[in-house]
């Protein structure tokens, strides 16, 4: 089994481009959140050239929205959500700075496309282990559209997040990569 890599935020060219799809990462540092609604209303401030409420550059966008936390907890479950549902705002996140996103699921081929202009990178997180991923988060708070209650965009704190490689800076796919190996002919 591949030893876990470990990185801290901000992401930058270098350690992105060392990421390989298929790679194991354990993430510490700052991550924001950001579902649905909250990356169409970054993409329409940038659409009517306003500034942006958070700045960008070399973050991580974790598409998710947790539970209410318990007492004594900073958050409650927390896990990934389908990130094809925020492809069509992606392309214009990364090329503003956004240098990795948190997710499940396959990416349109203008986000890797974009991945790849830009030296970003996109990690799966496990899906259906919220609760325990919600152990690497030892701070939360929101930083923009707190109208949104749980899908308002969130600075996270994590230590140690379990991650894998899923599009690498070079265009490299584990999806595509692992039809490939398996596929019977």
């Amino acid at each position: 089994m591949k030893e876990a890599i470990e990185i801290h935020t901000p992401l930058t060219d270098k350690v992105c481009e060392e990421l390989n799809a298929g790679d194991l990462v354990l993430l510490s540092g700052d991550v924001l959140t950001g579902r649905d609604v909250a990356h169409k209303r970054l993409f329409d401030v940038i659409m009517h050239g306003e500034k942006l409420p958070i700045d960008l550059t070399g973050k991580i966008m974790f598409y998710a929205a947790p539970t209410p936390s318990k007492p004594g907890h900073p958050i409650g479950s927390i896990g990934p959500t389908t990130s094809s549902r925020m492809d069509q705002y992606a392309p214009k996140l990364i090329e503003l700075g956004l240098k990795g996103m948190i997710g499940k699921g396959q990416r349109s081929s203008e986000v890797k496309e974009a991945i790849q202009r830009y030296t970003a990178i996109y990690f799966g997180a496990m899906g259906g282990v919220a609760a325990l991923l919600s152990r690497y988060i030892t701070k939360a708070e929101v930083m923009a559209y707190g109208d949104l209650g749980p899908e308002s965009m969130m600075r996270l704190e994590v230590v140690n997040f379990p991650l894998v490689v899923v599009n690498d800076s070079r265009g490299r796919d584990l999806y595509e990569d692992a039809l490939e190996k398996y596929r019977r002919e």
